[in-house]
């Protein structure tokens, strides 16, 4: 009889088999029992038949609570009417761990108790089917930019400053100086494209926001290439292809989990069509102005405008060449005007909003060191990201994706907290 987990059931249809589960619901009547089973891989249904077990069985079967651990025995049929598509007829149950008053019951339960139990909500379907198209989504980055040819290197997490020039950052003190949790691994990729060519960074990004919007979090993960020789166009193009293949491997290999977050596949599907729309920042305006809203060149775009936006394409959008008043210092100057920067957002249909934003970057010594000090910035703090400028400049550009905003709509998910259900227990200081 071999072991096997639950994932492979149908490669082992009518054959008897050994698995060690854990118990999530159950339900039973005078004659049968039905188990729902996890193990980590997937979730099925155990049917317990009265007269094919032992009275001791059946009881066991009945009684047993909710996320206790066992071993299960017996026969693995196919099950057309659940999402899975397999169930086991058991025959034998060893408790292996028992479990009581487990928290997180089968009944509905609100947001703010959930996030108070995320180290138990993991364990349920709707977590572990994000937590399985997380992991999928950075397997499938690897993919991409090792088939670019992009080397991948590590920022660090603790910095002397602030990448984009903000004061919203975690202090701490690195022996005798200053210290700053990591806001953006940007600036270093630079440095790591003027030797490598094609460079990305993926790891952990802070903010020190105290933020109630449901797009904003204090941690998350930031995907984060850049590319010499490169203007940005080019990198539009890379942006594009990149959230297209992303979108097509979840479709190709979450399909379950899709089904268990009722996600649309079709409405995905849209996505993985290019190009995507681009328009200017001065097109957005008066787009917006010509459907009601009351917005100025100048301003930022909130999650109204950014959602109308989006909605108006039906797939995603860049917005191009933003005011230098709302960028960071750092992106270069667009020819023939002085009041705009080359970079662009590219904004999610149906209400998410940004998930990228880039820029082709400023080049010129000089020109660099006037914007550094214009945004207020010590220039020593900036000295080596100038140095770059000095010693064989090139065109280049760059972007960044955040992990969690863009699982949060690829998902259809409510909230950005809930597409990351493992332990952050930071997020529960500013809700």
């Amino acid at each position: 009889m071999e072991q096997i987990n639950i994932i492979d059931a149908s490669k082992h249809v009518d054959e008897k088999v050994k698995i060690g589960v854990w118990l999530t619901n159950k339900r039973s009547s005078g004659k049968i029992a039905f188990l729902q089973l996890r193990d980590g891989t997937a979730f099925f249904q155990g049917v317990v038949l009265k007269k094919a077990v032992d009275e001791a069985t059946f009881e066991l079967a009945k009684e047993i609570r909710q996320e206790t651990s066992m071993w299960i025995t017996g026969i693995i049929h196919q099950d057309d009417r659940s999402h899975f598509g397999y169930e086991i007829e058991v025959e034998t149950i060893e408790v292996i761990g028992e479990s009581e008053d487990y928290p997180i019951t089968p009944k509905e339960h609100g947001v703010d108790f959930l996030m108070d139990h995320r180290h138990l909500w993991l364990r349920s379907s709707k977590p572990h089917a994000l937590m399985r198209i997380r992991n999928e989504v950075i397997r499938a980055t690897y993919e991409f930019y090792n088939k670019e040819g992009f080397t991948k290197i590590d920022s660090p997490i603790l910095t002397g400053s602030a990448p984009e020039g903000t004061t919203d950052l975690f202090h701490t003190e690195y022996f005798d100086r200053d210290a700053y949790l990591s806001q953006s691994g940007q600036l270093y990729a630079e440095a790591g494209a003027m030797a490598f060519n094609k460079v990305f960074t993926f790891g952990p990004t802070f903010r020190a926001e105290k933020s109630k919007t449901r797009r904003h979090l204090i941690e998350f993960w930031m995907i984060e290439p850049e590319m010499a020789f490169m203007h940005q166009e080019q990198s539009l193009e890379v942006q594009e292809q990149y959230v297209a293949f992303l979108v097509q491997n979840v479709i190709d290999h979450c399909a379950a989990d899709l089904k268990t977050l009722d996600r649309d596949v079709e409405v995905l599907k849209k996505y993985t069509h290019l190009p995507y729309p681009r328009i200017s920042y001065d097109e957005a305006i008066e787009l917006l102005k010509g459907n009601g809203f009351d917005v100025d060149w100048g301003v930022d775009f909130g999650s109204p405008e950014e959602t109308f936006l989006a909605d108006h394409f039906d797939k995603p959008v860049f917005v191009l060449n933003y005011p230098k008043a709302i960028k960071p210092f750092y992106m270069k100057p667009h020819p023939t005007r002085d009041d705009v920067y080359i970079c662009a957002d590219l904004l999610a249909p149906e209400g998410y909003g940004e998930i990228i934003g880039g820029s082709e970057r400023e080049v010129d010594y000089d020109k660099l060191l006037e914007q550094v000090k214009k945004a207020g910035l010590d220039p020593e703090e900036y000295s080596w990201y100038l140095d770059l400028r000095k010693y064989g400049s090139v065109p280049h550009s760059g972007f960044g994706m955040g992990l969690e905003r863009f699982l949060t709509w690829i998902t259809g998910e409510e909230h950005v907290r809930e597409a990351i259900p493992f332990p952050r227990l930071l997020n529960r200081i500013y809700p």
